[in-house]
């Protein structure tokens, strides 16, 4: 019967592979009529005659007459939403919020979610990422186990008819039945609300199941999968769950972890598999064994708009859409959505590798790079850099923050890291010396600024304590789901309080 199951389910979703077809044939064309139509939804709506979205007849006066918005920005027009007002910036009802309070600020953000964004977007691209990994892998059986999912830790809260909580507890709280029938751990355990309450509680749900796929962050993934295994006493999950073929992951860069995976499920066949969402929306799927690209999703109710990276935050900044996009340069994303986000600043960085089809990579955040002494330093350098020393040095690192050691009096600048090792390196000196030249072959501006140390000195490195980063994500009740370590910043906010928590015993 699960063969059935499994053959009947691989045919109905790679029938969406002749839909994907059309818009990877004329991508700008299907952008271009997605922003009429999102315009045309929106026109009574309290934004929609603000801006007179009636009169805007092409991209050229959506961009003049709008103006690109922060979250703080929109926030009034949320929170008239969120205490019960309708038609406030989307025609539909409101009913859901996600709640996400990101890595750079302690306040809550609450990212309006429609029921058009539901089924258009999130659970269409859950469908997606299936139909193309089924596409490329013909031989999958897939559909005779389930899928080990691990979702946010936060219950939902109902406050006046509107509800909020975590992106992944909204869409398991609505996910159709089909798709809990294929998953694991239940709903009720999935939507627990206590890390070190849900933790146990998942794998004694999940280790007698036939696991087949897995999917969530990377890091709190390994938690679970170290802690599993540690439950029962076995060298590899493969042990556990030996027809697991696949891992969906997405959040944070996997190539710090990549390794570390490879020895937990030590299979040559054994696929990973990345996608790009957030609270906003799901934006891009790998489409292609064995890549680390991302083909960008254009029909899910989102259109797309870039600020390059070289003119973010000036007076000389400007906006473009895909139409104008280049191979490899860095762009800040912005988004109009089916949620009733316009011309919204998300805050991640990406960059195009291919424009026919569009591709991209996840390079950061606008918020999570260090600039402070020119150097352009992006979240993708140094988790390249770490994995690359890594694989040098035969060590494996569990966390990082970086943050810079400012200029003082004569004194130059440099970057400060503190490193959390699963196995350490013989020497923590050359570990630093090993990891700021792979900076420098990563990036040039960071090169250029180290060159005889003319404005940078090298980078010093604080091995963190066992548990650090967890303490300090505990601290900020931030464990689980989607939560994550901030890796750069342009203060030293964050390294401080770490280098403050080292020296105390939780």
């Amino acid at each position: 019967m699960s063969l059935l199951i499994n053959s009947i389910a691989s045919w109905l979703l790679k029938k969406r592979i002749h839909q994907m077809e059309l818009f990877l044939k004329y991508p700008n064309e299907v952008q271009e009529e997605l922003l009429h139509s999102l315009l045309k939804a929106a026109e009574q709506t309290e934004i929609g005659k603000n801006y007179d979205f009636s009169s805007i007849k092409n991209y050229k006066t959506f961009a003049e007459r709008v103006p690109v918005s922060t979250y703080e920005e929109l926030e009034p027009l949320i929170e008239k939403t969120r205490k019960g007002e309708q038609n406030v910036f989307w025609n539909t009802p409101i009913k859901w919020f996600a709640k996400s309070s990101g890595t750079t600020n302690a306040k809550s953000k609450f990212i309006p979610v429609s029921s058009e964004a539901l089924e258009n977007c999130h659970y269409k691209a859950s469908k997606d990422l299936l139909c193309l990994y089924l596409n490329n892998n013909e031989d999958s059986q897939l559909f005779t186990g389930k899928s080990l999912r691990l979702g946010g830790s936060k219950q939902l809260y109902e406050n006046n008819n509107t509800f909020f909580g975590d992106l992944s507890a909204i869409l398991i709280d609505n996910m159709p039945v089909w798709a809990e029938f294929s998953s694991t751990p239940c709903n009720k355990v999935s939507l627990m609300g206590d890390w070190e309450t849900k933790l146990p509680a998942i794998i004694n749900e999940t280790i007698n199941e036939n696991v087949t796929s897995l999917a969530g962050v990377p890091s709190w993934m390994l938690v679970l999968l170290n802690k599993t295994l540690e439950t029962k006493g076995k060298e590899n999950l493969l042990e556990i769950w030996p027809n697991a073929e696949v891992y969906f992951h997405g959040g944070v860069n996997f190539e710090p972890y990549r390794e570390q995976y490879k020895k937990l499920f030590p299979k040559e066949s054994f696929k990973y598999y990345e996608i790009y969402n957030a609270s906003e929306g799901f934006f891009a799927i790998q489409d292609q064994n064995n890549s680390n690209e991302l083909l960008l999703m254009l029909d899910y109710g989102i259109f797309y708009e870039f600020i390059p990276m070289d003119t973010f935050g000036t007076a000389n900044q400007k906006v473009i859409p895909l139409s104008e996009v280049e191979l490899f340069k860095n762009y800040a994303l912005v988004i109009t959505t089916n949620s009733g986000l316009w011309r919204y600043m998300i805050g991640d960085t990406i960059r195009f590798t291919s424009l026919n089809p569009y591709r991209i990579m996840v390079t950061g955040r606008t918020k999570h790079h260090i600039n402070v002494f020119g150097e352009e330093l992006m979240v993708e350098n140094t988790d390249k850099a770490i994995a690359k020393t890594c694989s040098e040095l035969n060590c494996e690192v569990i966390d990082y923050t970086v943050a810079p050691i400012f200029m003082e009096g004569k004194a130059k600048g440099a970057h400060e890291w503190i490193v959390e090792f699963k196995s350490y390196p013989d020497s923590i000196a050359n570990f630093a010396k090993c990891l700021d030249n792979n900076l420098q072959q990563l990036n040039s501006d960071y090169e250029a600024k180290r060159h005889n140390n003319m404005t940078l000195n090298p980078l010093t490195i604080n091995v963190a304590r066992s548990g650090l980063f967890y303490d300090w994500l505990k601290e900020n009740d931030k464990l689980g789901g989607q939560h994550k370590v901030p890796r750069l910043s342009n203060d030293r906010k964050y390294l401080d309080e770490l280098l403050k928590l080292q020296l105390i015993t939780i």
